[in-house]
């Protein structure tokens, strides 16, 4: 096999590997629980063609992507930002407080909902790097210290507020104005669908979303920072020796990752609550970092995996009405091919590396050989 036979067997091996060990080990599972694969497989798939599925899955899709992309920001640097969650909600929290109390023409409204949210899921993402460097605090300590003052401190906040009252999901701030909402894309997909039932409005920070992904992709592989950035992730000693400041590299990349954090809430803030309130959606920060591995901190590849895990997520109420499967299979099995696709990528880099090795090794004897 020719060398770019190989490459191209090896590219593949990866996520083949990975889905047959999923679906054998989350059929296993699934035979456990007492459901049937196959029927249950049949209703996610069946489910999944439909155009109000999809459009649930583009809206649960968003903010995972979004929040992969923060993730992967970190991990590409060799940094673990598990202060998304943290980030992401408090930016949501400060972007819903400024939206209401101010009245701008609707573009300039929005805009400053979204700068608001990328500078103080930036600063809030940044104290962690800047700990790092100055005091050399580890980043996995960091953040999750931050996570619980950022959620705790929004949780006091909102108690206080309705001290004299019950906390409920009707409890937060107070509604954006319209000019501080976004419109839904329902129009542009039913010229070229149907008409979506069932009340269903695709987000448009779908195309913010989309817009960010470009974004990510053209800074670390277009531009200079991004290469130093990506150097001092691959090889800080090598980096600093060709003059990459490593201390700057680390607060950048903490600083990209919050700003990227900071869309996460958006789908709630700017389309779907139009404020902060105690309905907000939690978990999306720990749900990025599962979609950044399992997308390997790629641009397409965290698509790839928000769209699985949206996928998912969309699927389990229908396993649980159609009787197949109990909706916390979902669960397992997104854990099961998270696992599989970390294994199945670690051993396939692993065997290319050997194989590098023994190139490089059978290549040395040659020479000698000759001369």
């Amino acid at each position: 096999m020719n060398g770019v036979g190989r490459k191209i067997v090896l590219a593949l091996a990866a996520p083949v590997i990975a889905v047959v060990f999923s679906l054998a080990l989350s059929s296993i599972v699934l035979l456990i629980s007492g459901s049937d694969p196959l029927a249950a497989y049949w209703d996610m798939i069946a489910n999944g063609g439909r155009l109000e599925t999809i459009v649930d899955m583009l809206n649960r899709a968003t903010p995972l992507y979004l929040s992969g992309l923060a993730a992967a920001i970190g991990f590409r640097m060799n940094l673990f930002n598990i202060g998304v969650e943290g980030q992401y909600i408090l930016a949501a929290f400060a972007a819903a407080v400024v939206g209401a109390n101010v009245i701008l023409p609707g573009v300039f409204h929005v805009a400053l909902i979204i700068i608001v949210a990328m500078l103080v899921g930036a600063i809030w993402s940044g104290l962690a790097g800047w700990l790092k460097v100055a005091r050399g605090i580890n980043e996995v300590i960091s953040t999750i210290m931050l996570n619980f003052i950022a959620i705790t401190g929004i949780i006091a906040w909102l108690a206080v507020e309705m001290r004299d009252g019950p906390l409920t999901p009707n409890s937060g701030t107070k509604f954006i104005p319209e000019s501080g909402q976004l419109p839904d894309l329902n129009g542009w997909v039913e010229v070229f669908t149907r008409e979506i039932s069932g009340g269903r409005k695709l987000s448009a920070v779908l195309l913010l979303a989309i817009a960010a992904g470009i974004l990510f992709h053209l800074f670390l592989n277009r531009t200079r920072l991004g290469f130093d950035l990506r150097a001092s992730g691959y090889n800080p000693f090598a980096a600093r020796a060709g003059g990459v400041p490593a201390d700057r590299m680390v607060v950048l990349a903490m600083v990209y990752g919050g700003a990227m954090a900071g869309l996460v809430g958006m789908v709630d803030i700017l389309s779907r609550h139009h404020r902060y309130d105690a309905d907000f959606t939690p978990g999306l920060g720990f749900a990025g970092i599962a979609v950044a591995l399992l997308g390997r901190n790629h641009a397409v590849g965290v698509a790839v995996g928000a769209m699985f895990f949206a996928f998912m997520d969309v699927s389990s109420p229908i396993l649980q009405i159609t009787g197949s499967a109990t909706r916390e299979i979902v669960t397992i099995m997104q854990g099961i091919i998270l696992l599989s696709a970390v294994v199945a990528y670690e051993s396939v880099s692993r065997y290319r590396l050997r194989e590098e090795a023994r190139a490089a090794a059978a290549a040395l004897a040659e020479d000698r050989t000759v001369s």
